[in-house]
């Protein structure tokens, strides 16, 4: 069993990581600091039931998703008021690994996002439903597994698969408009 007196000093530390996610959840500064406030409150007053030697991280963010779904979808949101802009570091495909330092064997579509300007990849991960966008934020931005977006959303694992499929799909098809209106890719002619 944890203890809560430790509770600061292990999971404070995952402060900055609650406040992009909830960021990204919320699409609202405020909003986002009230979830992450929320989520502290939360987690230590349940810290006790924290199995010491699992992944706090995780644990912190099964806690945030389940406030966010449960009180902030419920709210009406607030139009005009979007800052995802302030975002330096979300660059949706960063967090694969090794692709980013790999330039023999590049996909089409690596090397096109490498083109693509981050603000069109936020604007097309704001545009997601929140049924996919949590799926795509909690695997391809926190690099979380299957099985732990699965227990944060409280959904089996072929549903995650599914969402995150479907999400990065539409993202695909969003982003591949953007770069075919830009000229960055050549439209393919049907015939």
């Amino acid at each position: 069993m944890a203890d809560q007196a430790t509770f600061a000093a292990e999971a404070m530390q995952y402060a900055p990581q609650l406040y992009s996610g909830a960021l990204r959840m919320t699409r609202n500064r405020s909003d986002a600091e009230d979830l992450v406030q929320e989520t502290y409150l939360k987690a230590y007053r349940s810290y006790h039931s924290f199995t010491e030697g699992t992944n706090l991280r995780a644990w912190l963010f099964r806690i945030m998703t389940n406030t966010f779904i449960n009180s902030y979808r419920a709210k009406q949101r607030r139009p005009d008021e979007t800052e995802l802009g302030d975002f330096e570091d979300l660059y949706l495909y960063k967090n694969l690994g090794s692709l980013q330092n790999a330039s023999v064997g590049r996909s089409a579509e690596e090397s096109l996002m490498e083109m693509l300007p981050d603000d069109e990849v936020k604007q097309a991960l704001e545009d997601l439903p929140d049924n996919f966008r949590l799926p795509v934020i909690l695997a391809d931005v926190e690099g979380f597994s299957y099985k732990e977006i699965a227990e944060m959303l409280d959904i089996p694992i072929g549903t995650v698969m599914s969402r995150l499929h479907r999400g990065r799909k539409a993202m695909q098809k969003a982003l591949h408009d953007f770069a075919l209106a830009r000229g960055l890719v050549a439209a393919q002619e049907n015939g």
